[in-house]
């Protein structure tokens, strides 16, 4: 697999030009047991030395997960979802905390995510709450601040800082799997064009700034391809003029 990172590169040396600094983030998706993937993303991870917000599946999760994560600092829990459950009718797009039902019991659901995983993982997760399939309704966001978290996570630039009172809105922007088509590796060129393109966004004022660029990956399927994109990406980045965002509850450290 061959890249060119020139125009990143290119994009990157204008915000230095700028003085401008990037916030990075890194979000993965469906945890639930330790697997050789898992061993793979800690060790990418460590490398790095860049800290993964791992997306642990609450119903699912296993107490090996939790002595698993308890081995790396780089591993920060936080909340996906209740089980990974598509409630949406036949023919909508998948959702688990969309309006499909009650918002109480869509509520409830999230906070029992949260209460399982604390009693789970203890003082090392984090309240980020975030919905499978990346979807979830206006009037289920308002309710997770009284619900125990601090901030919510989906896909695309977000519209405001804050997803409701209280909670702040922290997404990811940059997916490198072709999930509608053959769902291994997007084209590298496409997906370095995608990110140069945020950049320039960014750099317009046409979205926002100072939300952390979230990479999202889903260690449990991904190919060669992937992890060795994923890696140089990663490297490229870093290379440039970032600061590592890690929620903590207290933002960036």
């Amino acid at each position: 697999m061959t890249t060119d990172w020139h125009p990143l590169e290119q994009e990157l040396q204008a915000w230095m030009d700028q003085g401008l600094t990037l916030p990075l983030w890194w979000r993965d998706d469906d945890a639930i047991e330790p697997t050789p993937h898992l061993d793979q993303l800690t060790r990418l991870s460590e490398t790095l030395d860049l800290p993964v917000h791992l997306a642990v599946i609450p119903r699912d999760a296993t107490a090996a997960l939790a002595r698993y994560i308890a081995t790396s600092s780089q591993l920060i829990p936080i909340v996906h979802g209740w089980a990974h459950q598509n409630h949406a009718p036949q023919g909508d797009k998948k959702a688990e905390f969309e309006a499909h039902r009650p918002v109480e019991r869509v509520l409830a659901d999230a906070g029992r995510g949260l209460n399982t995983l604390r009693t789970l993982l203890g003082k090392t997760l984090t309240p980020m709450f975030v919905p499978p399939w990346n979807r979830i309704a206006p009037e289920v966001v308002a309710g997770l601040a009284k619900a125990g978290f601090d901030a919510v996570s989906t896909y695309n630039p977000r519209k405001t800082a804050l997803a409701a009172p209280v909670a702040a809105q922290i997404n990811t922007h940059i997916d490198p799997i072709f999930w509608r088509g053959h769902r291994g590796l997007v084209n590298p060129d496409i997906l370095v064009s995608q990110v140069v393109t945020l950049l320039q966004d960014r750099r317009a004022g046409l979205t926002d700034s100072q939300e952390p660029l979230g990479y999202l990956t889903h260690h449990l399927v991904h190919d060669t391809d992937i992890w060795e994109f994923s890696r140089q990406f990663l490297l490229e980045i870093c290379d440039g003029p970032v600061r590592l965002y890690r929620h903590d509850g207290k933002g960036i450290s």
